[in-house]
């Protein structure tokens, strides 16, 4: 007779983790935004440190984005949100 083969152990489940709020906060639309327009750059053919440049300068943001930056004091209240946790 032909040896059995040892049963398999079974592969936990893994759970999914959930997130209580799933809206993001300006300051973190902003930061998705800018990442969004260094990578189009990128892709676009600029170079990394030219791709930088437009990033960090505002004036350089296309006319048609009508996303404006939270303002330093909004930025502010939503770090010390974050240390309270």
């Amino acid at each position: 007779m032909a040896a059995r083969k040892p049963p398999r152990k079974k592969q936990p489940v893994k759970r999914v983790r959930t997130v209580k709020d799933e809206s993001y906060t300006e300051l973190e639309m902003y930061c998705i935004w800018l990442n969004e327009y260094y990578r189009s750059l990128i892709k676009a053919g600029f170079k990394s440190d030219v791709a930088m440049a437009f990033v960090m300068d505002k004036g350089s943001y296309p006319s048609w984005v009508s996303y404006k930056a939270p303002s330093e004091d909004e930025i502010k209240r939503l770090l010390d949100e974050e240390d309270d946790d």
